[in-house]
């Protein structure tokens, strides 16, 4: 298993000379986004400012899934905003202060605006389950970090976080059976595309 503190010292490194921005990928319920936390917060512990710009707040919104008749998809590679998310990387790569959208799994929408990406900002941890799948977004990453987790492991992680966000637990198993398994087989394809097994 990789440490934290081995991780922190990697994503410091590739910021030697440049902001860097370090992928995160995985399956569903892989850990991406409690490990982008952590790492983040390493990172400003050690005085390396960093910032999150985590690839679920480029869902489509709710409207936009319902009028698309993708609702029942929701979090499939073609419910997000492809396009947007690129475009901000772009400028977020280009060292720009940037506001990202961020997902609300309160409200189940997205929340506009929401994460700063200052200029100060030496390392940005961006994560998601298709940095790997989606040809225009690896050449932006200075590294991809694939976190790898057994999908016995995720799913058990994704039943119990729907049933936490108000699903029957018979509706929370069918999605996830139907709807983040498709998703994680998707994702483990992409397993070539990570510098590094976390």
């Amino acid at each position: 298993m990789t440490s934290l503190d081995v991780l922190v010292a990697r994503a410091a490194g590739l910021a030697s000379e440049r902001r860097a921005i370090v992928g995160l990928t995985g399956i569903p319920g892989a850990g991406k986004s409690t490990l982008a936390r952590a790492l983040v917060a390493a990172l400003e512990a050690d005085g390396v400012p960093a910032a999150s710009l985590p690839m679920d707040g480029f869902h489509l919104t709710a409207a936009a899934l319902a009028a698309r008749g993708l609702t029942d998809r929701k979090g499939a590679p073609d419910t997000f905003d492809v396009d947007a998310y690129v475009a901000l990387l772009a400028r977020v790569r280009a060292g720009e202060v940037v506001l990202a959208p961020d997902y609300d799994r309160e409200i189940h929408d997205v929340a506009p605006e929401r994460l700063p990406v200052p200029a100060e900002a030496r390392v940005v941890v961006t994560e998601g389950n298709y940095l790997g799948l989606w040809p225009r977004v690896r050449p932006l990453l200075d590294e991809l970090w694939l976190l790898d987790v057994t999908w016995a492991v995720a799913r058990e992680r994704l039943v119990a976080r729907r049933v936490a966000t108000g699903r029957a637990e018979d509706d929370a198993v069918a999605w996830v059976d139907a709807v983040d398994a498709a998703n994680a087989r998707l994702v483990a394809a992409t397993r070539t595309q990570a510098d590094l097994l976390v």
